[in-house]
Order: C-alpha cells, then sequence, then structure tokens
C-alpha cells in the first residue's frame, strides 16, 4: 500500500467511524447516511486512490477542477456531485459529467440545466438537483455562498419538477457565516429538516438532504441529514496554491 493510500485508508477509517457514532447517538441507522467525498483541489490519483478504498460518491466545486477530473476518472464507477455555486455558462460542462448538481438557487439556472440536459448525448438522462437553502438570506434574497431563501423553496422546487430532464432529489444547506443561525451548526440543520419535511408534503420523492462537512457532520446526523460532505477529514488540508 502506498503512503497515500494508506493515508486516506486511515482517514476514511476515522471519518467513518465518527458517522458511525454520530448515527448510534441520534438512533439512527448506519445506513442511513451517505458519505460524499468532497476532493476539490486535490489530483485525479486521489480519487482513483479513494475509488480503491471503497468510495462511490464525489463532489466539487469549481468546474475548471472537476471536468478534467472527472474525465480522467470515466471508467470508475462514480456518482459525481456538483456542489459550487454555478454560473449558468459552466452549466454545459458540469451537466456532461455530474449527476447530481447541488446548488440549485434560481430559476435561470434552472432553465439553463434542463436544456443542457436536453443537449446531452445520453439517452434518457435525468439530472438530479437539490436545491440551496441559504439560512442566513432574507424573504426573496440570495445567501452570501449562495441559496435561496427558506421562503423561496417550494416556487423554484415546482421549476425544477417541471423542466424536462431534471429530478428533484431535495435540499442542501451550508452551515451560514452570518444571520440567526452563525455558529448554530445543529439549529442550522433542524431548520433545513423542517424546511425538508414541508417540501416533501408536495414532493414525497425529494428526500435527500445534504449537510454537515468536516467539523460538523455529526450535528447534520443528528438533525437527521442523509448526506454529508466531507473533504478536510478525508483528504487532509492542502497548502495553498501559490
Amino acid at each position: 500500500m502506498t503512503d497515500r493510500k494508506a493515508q486516506l485508508a486511515g482517514n476514511l477509517a476515522q471519518v467513518e467511524e465518527r458517522i458511525a457514532s454520530a448515527c448510534a447517538a441520534a438512533g439512527r441507522k448506519r445506513e442511513e447516511v451517505t458519505l460524499i467525498v468532497v476532493t476539490k483541489t486535490y489530483p485525479a490519483t486521489d480519487v482513483r486512490i479513494l475509488h480503491e478504498l471503497g468510495v462511490r460518491q464525489v463532489a466539487e466545486n469549481r468546474d475548471q477542477d472537476a471536468a478534467p477530473k472527472a474525465a480522467a476518472c470515466a471508467d470508475l464507477s462514480l456518482t459525481w456531485h456538483f456542489v459550487g455555486q454555478l454560473q449558468t455558462n459552466k452549466v454545459r460542462s458540469v451537466v456532461s459529467y455530474a449527476d447530481i448538481v447541488q446548488s440549485v438557487d434560481r430559476t435561470k439556472l434552472v432553465t439553463a440545466l434542463s436544456a443542457a440536459v436536453g443537449r446531452d448525448e445520453r439517452d434518457g438522462r435525468e439530472l438530479g438537483c437539490l436545491i440551496q437553502v441559504a439560512l442566513d438570506a432574507e424573504s426573496g434574497e440570495r445567501g452570501e455562498r449562495g441559496g435561496v431563501a427558506p421562503d423561496g423553496v417550494e416556487e423554484l422546487a415546482a421549476a425544477v419538477e417541471s423542466a424536462p430532464g431534471l429530478r428533484l432529489a431535495g435540499l442542501m444547506t451550508v452551515a451560514p457565516l452570518a444571520g440567526p443561525f452563525a455558529g448554530r451548526q445543529r439549529a442550522a440543520f433542524d431548520r433545513l429538516m423542517e424546511i425538508s419535511s414541508r417540501l416533501r408534503g408536495n414532493h414525497p420523492a425529494a428526500n435527500m438532504v445534504s449537510a454537515g462537512m468536516s467539523a460538523d457532520l455529526e450535528d447534520a446526523v443528528a438533525a437527521g441529514a442523509t448526506h454529508v460532505r466531507v473533504g478536510t477529514a478525508v483528504l487532509g488540508v492542502r497548502p495553498g496554491l501559490g
């Protein structure tokens, strides 16, 4: 085993133990929570090692990093999530490799994603979409890290559900740095679960809830998240570039 593979295997084992312990503490089954490894800034070689170690869900937040990495790993059985703020001029590229876009936060983006899926060569392609909820946003506004205000979720959900080629999968949030939930991750994730419950009243299949990262995955699991997005705890802290 190479040094890097041993390092990643050890880190994955620690994250797995954290998720399992959090599930046990919350009275949940371990299989109720899916780990997504966020590989931003790390090379395709790390993605290949992660696949060898059993990881099947990976995420990226920048298309310029993701597109070549996905191409280099096209022979692997992986589900690719796009989790960053997405500009419409990057949509065609993102749709070419992403299975799920977790950062849908405006109708213009919904329209662009639907059009791009329609142009995609894979027959019957359906792109999973999560609505990103900004818990730091006022009514009708977007959040500091992207996302739609809670009162805009239903309108956006209806737009996704009616858009050809898109599938409304659920909700995503990033613990906010400002507003009433700043520094209160568990409260933020509890609020997301309330919004999810209401959403599922009209859209029963939209049951995916993506919340929690390396520092706060336990709070997300306790609140009821179905997916956690972990980067640093698995891959380590990479030195800044330049």
